[in-house]
């Protein structure tokens, strides 16, 4: 049987400005269909590779697959839509699978709006796609789809959604196969060198409202370290490998896996041929203080850290039980151990001020991160935070939901105002540091990676790509009343997430609330045993 994996072409003009980031769903995807005797695959990366729709139809009809598979998150939804429906016209004989975070959650909208879809994958994808290719190499499916977990699908005019399936708990059965991916197209432009994003765990214990990860994938697992740095040891001999970022929402919260995980790069002396950076919280930082030493001797150099907010009202309203002062610090204690550390800021919320996006920028410049971020809030139509906002949004053209596109509009602002101030903090922050910092602070490498940093700012500044300025006609403040968003007003609301999704916060959640029920409960009921009893003795006292 043959398969073709397709990644689709979208571009938001946001992560891709530090370079060309490798699809690793393909590769952990790849891996355990191998395994299972899946030997005829093909992978095409039509999103890194620029195919226009046409080109695409012509490698398609090349190849004559059995199977077209690809995946979306909330921006690339409609994109990868289209992948399935050019292999509904020009291979019809394929199945067409869709999997992904947005069609997990948003399936019943997917099918409706795509009837080219045959299947949509739900969940983590490793066990599911075996099953379910096996099901279509030996004829049954869709006859016995019922049958098999974590799928959706239309039967008739009806959707069906399977029993979810369950997480994947042997993590040593993870076991991606990077051979898939044409390497020489993958860059990291800091540093000029070819890039990679394993993940050495899956899921994430916090439940912040604005993101999706952690209701994804339900529940937290950690991968052994040795077999996370075979891989990083694979990725660079065979496959020239100079950088890798971890895929992981939260790498440093498993401490005891997280040591391991650099005393293991170190004891094969990798650190001196690969660098790497993470996402990270500010209270890891805090508790690792002294640990921060040890991960640059493991090759960390690059820190995103996820700072999230400048006012506290926001930090409580995305739940990430931080306080803004620990930002500074721990934007210190990176800088003192020799990591560059990159502070992440969300705006655009409702309650979004000018004054609010200046002190966020006055906030920056005093904490003196070597590098800042300011994306828009994105409200992921899965998330709790979209719950609370959903009657404010006015933009249903998912493929704007990118954090660069203002999809809210806040109450104070227009979003040409927004846009404008968020270029003014990225101006004034990236030319300070140019003039003053960059090419002054520090030799070697920490001056080359700096420099390389503001490289690859000022090449998509040059062509346009970057916050897709060029596609929204922004040059400067005299443009800022003048914007063209091309959002697709044809789109309509979005239906309700799917409510049939349980993470282990959710249980525990549940299980909180029963217990406090039972509480209340158990105090109602000796609140009226005691009242009876005040009564029976006043009557014994009469």
């Amino acid at each position: 049987m043959r398969i073709l994996f397709v990644h689709p072409n979208y571009r938001s003009g946001g992560a891709e400005i530090a370079g060309t980031w490798p699809p690793a769903w393909v590769a952990y995807l790849t891996g355990p269909l191998k395994r299972a005797g899946f030997d005829d695959i093909t992978f095409i990366d039509a999103m890194t590779e620029g195919l226009s729709d046409d080109e695409l139809r012509q490698r398609m009809t090349a190849l004559q697959p059995d199977v077209v598979g690809t995946t979306a998150i909330t921006p690339s939804i409609y994109a990868a839509e289209r992948v399935l429906e050019i292999a509904a016209l020009h291979v019809p004989q394929a199945v067409r699978v869709l999997g992904g975070i947005h069609a997990t959650f948003m399936y019943q909208q997917v099918l409706a709006e795509a009837p080219h879809i045959d299947v949509i994958v739900r969940g983590e994808g490793e066990e599911i796609a075996v099953e379910l290719f096996t099901a279509i190499k030996e004829g049954r499916f869709p006859a016995e789809a019922r049958a098999i977990k974590g799928l959706a699908f239309r039967e008739g005019d009806q959707v069906i959604a399977t029993e979810a399936a369950d997480t994947i708990k042997d993590m040593a059965s993870i076991k991606p196969d990077w051979d898939v991916l044409d390497w020489s197209q993958y860059t990291y432009i800091p540093l000029g060198t070819r890039v990679a994003i394993p993940n050495l765990a899956r899921g994430c214990p916090f439940t912040c409202s604005f993101c999706s990860q952690w209701k994804f994938w339900r529940d937290y697992r950690v991968r052994d370290p040795k077999d996370v740095v075979d891989e990083i040891e694979e990725l660079h001999e065979k496959h020239g490998v100079g950088f890798f970022i971890l895929a992981d929402e939260e790498p440093t919260i498993n401490r005891k896996a997280f040591v391991k995980f650099c005393q293991e790069l170190i004891d094969r002396g990798l650190p001196d041929k690969v660098k790497w950076g993470i996402n990270t919280r500010v209270t890891d930082i805090y508790r690792d203080k002294d640990l921060l030493p040890f991960y640059r001797r493991a090759g960390l150099v690059h820190v995103s850290l996820g700072t999230e907010a400048a006012a506290q009202m926001k930090l409580d309203r995305f739940n990430k039980e931080t306080k803004v002062e620990e930002n500074k610090e721990a934007i210190r204690l990176l800088r003192e151990a020799d990591i560059f550390v990159e502070a992440q800021f969300i705006v655009g919320l409702d309650n979004e001020t000018p004054e609010l996006l200046e002190e966020t920028f006055q906030m920056a410049w005093d904490w003196q991160p070597d590098l800042a971020n300011w994306a828009m809030y994105t409200p992921w139509p899965y998330t709790p935070l979209f719950e609370t906002l959903k009657d404010q949004v006015e933009v249903h053209d998912f493929s704007k939901y990118n954090f660069v596109t203002p999809i809210m509009k806040p109450a104070a602002m227009e979003r040409g105002e927004l846009l404008d101030g968020v270029m003014k903090n990225y101006r004034r922050f990236y030319s300070r540091k140019a003039l003053f910092h960059y090419p002054w602070r520090g030799t070697g490498f920490r001056r080359r990676y700096l420099l390389g940093c503001l490289w690859a700012f000022l090449r998509a500044g040059f062509k346009r790509t970057f916050y897709d300025l060029g596609k929204a006609g922004y040059w400067g403040p005299q443009t800022k009343t003048q914007l063209d968003w091309h959002f697709d007003e044809s789109r309509l609301a979005a239906a309700d997430a799917a409510t049939d999704w349980q993470t282990n916060a959710d249980k525990a959640a549940q299980a909180a609330e029963r217990r406090e029920a039972v509480r209340a409960q158990m105090k109602q009921r000796g609140e009226a045993r005691g009242k009876e009893r005040r009564n029976r003795d006043r009557i014994d006292v009469d």
